[in-house]
Order: C-alpha cells, then structure tokens, then sequence
C-alpha cells in the first residue's frame, strides 16, 4: 500500500502543486521583483530600487490607513473574541433552540462583503439620517459602522469553533472541580480558557489577518471617505495601484509592506497563543 502511495504521490498532488505555483508563487516573486521597480504597464519595467518604498513612507495616506488598521484591528479582534466566547458558552448549556440560535449566529458570514458593506451602509445612514448626517461625514462614524459590520459577519464564525473547543472539554474535569469546590467563574479561568487555548489560536489567527486585510467591506460601506481617512490598508494599497498613475511600483511596495507585517504579527501571535495550550 505505501509503494503504491509513492508512486502515484506525484500524480495526484502534481496538479495542485502546479496551479498553486501559476497562480500564487510565480505572482508573489513577480510582485517581489515590481515593488522595486518603476512600471505601468509589463513592458515598461525599469529598475528602480529602494525608492518606491522611500515614497511609500512618506506618503501619509499610507501612514494613516496603516494607524487606522491597527487600531480597527485591535478593536475588532478584542470584541469578536470575547462576543463569540461568550455566546457559544451560553450555547453549549443544553437549552432548548440553541441549535438555530448558533445557526441564525452564524448566517452572516455567508454573506458577502461587499453585499454586507452596501447593508450596513443602508441601515446606518438610515439612523444617520434621523440626525441630519451620514455615514462619511465624520471618521468615528466610518470606524464603528466598520467595526460593527465586522463584528456582526464574524462573531457567529468564531462562535462556531469555540463551541467545538468548549464540547471537546472532558464533562469528569468540570464535574471534578465541581466537586472541589471551584465556583463557576474559577472553572471558567482555571479549566475551560486554558483548555479552549487551541481554540484562541485559531480564532484570533483569522481576526487578526482578516481584520488588517478588509477591502470589500471597507470600499463599500465608505470608501474611505471622508478625506480618505477611513481607507484601511487593502483599500489605500489598491487605491495607489490602481488610480494614481506612475505609483503602481509604490502600491506593490506598499502590498509587500503589507504582507510582511501581516505575516509576523500573525507569527507572533501563534507563537504567545501556542505556548499556553494544554492538552486535555
């Protein structure tokens, strides 16, 4: 049986091996090569070094939807997990109806983000306009329509796997520190958070990266008006790449930025969360 997997290892993994490459490593190294090179269009390439990255930085739309990010993010990430542990330990007590409750919890990220942007826009310039003012008239109000729209598509997704993690916790180590006395709060600190930890990486894995790389939900629900202020990263990368001519090698520096700090404060994190795990 081993022989035979060897055989034909190649044969089953070779075409996604080879479309993975077309379609993802050939782009990226390309995309390496562009940040440092002047272009606008493939034929027009001319070496260009360090520079495009010297003008990404100072330019301050990147600076400010790079401070926008950040704080989007943290926000985001700290309000999603909590929300999502919260509920699937409310839906993990046996009530009755809590199979559709976690369904209808979870429907919103089917959706997708740019539907979900246009919703949301609609409903908040809806209350805006009880007061005379919409959505891209004041920055806060873009950041917590953004806030609440992503809070709103991925609470029910993270609910989902901390329920898992929740189920997966052996019923005689609740009931053992039951029986020793431990109150619900100290049985929530001491056993189900540090048993539910594989989880916590995973979840706050996907926040993170998904919160710095919002683009469809950010272009439709404010475009990053007013003044740009409200553009995050993807939106302000696309934005210099696609409408600014002669900036294209400054937005694939500005992608390449993007990717990097992505990559190691996901890292990072993995890193912090992987080393509280415990087995159960």
């Amino acid at each position: 049986m081993e022989k035979s997997l060897k055989k034909y290892f190649l044969f089953f993994l070779g075409p996604t091996l080879i479309a993975f490459t077309i379609a993802f490593i050939i782009p990226f190294i390309m995309g390496i090569f562009l940040s440092f090179s002047r272009f606008t269009t493939m034929t027009d390439v001319r070496w260009a070094g360090f520079g495009n990255y010297v003008r990404a930085f100072s330019n301050s739309d990147f600076l400010d939807a790079l401070g926008f990010s950040a704080l989007f993010t943290v926000v985001s990430v700290i309000i999603i997990n909590v929300a999502a542990f919260f509920l699937a330990l409310l839906l993990t007590r046996g009530y009755r109806g809590t199979n559709a409750f976690r369904t209808m919890i979870f429907m919103p990220n089917l959706i997708g983000g740019i539907v979900l942007g246009y919703i949301w826009q609609f409903i908040i310039n809806g209350f805006l306009g009880i007061f005379g003012v919409t959505i891209t008239v004041d920055p806060k109000y873009g950041f917590w329509g953004l806030v609440l729209l992503s809070n709103w598509q991925f609470i029910g997704y993270m609910m989902i796997i901390f329920i898992a993690g929740i189920q997966n916790i052996s019923n005689d180590v609740l009931e053992a520190a039951k029986i020793d006395g431990a109150g619900p709060f100290m049985v929530l600190r001491k056993i189900i958070v540090p048993l539910v930890m594989p989880s916590i990486t995973i979840t706050l894995f996907m926040t993170i990266t998904n919160s710095f790389k919002m683009f469809d939900q950010n272009l439709a629900l404010t475009a990053g008006a007013p003044g740009k202020r409200t553009a995050m990263l993807a939106l302000d990368i696309y934005n210099t790449f696609y409408n600014r001519a002669g900036w294209e090698g400054v937005g694939q520096a500005k992608a390449m930025m993007f990717f990097i700090m992505v990559v190691i404060i996901s890292l990072v994190q993995i890193s912090i969360t992987r080393k509280r795990e415990i087995t159960n």
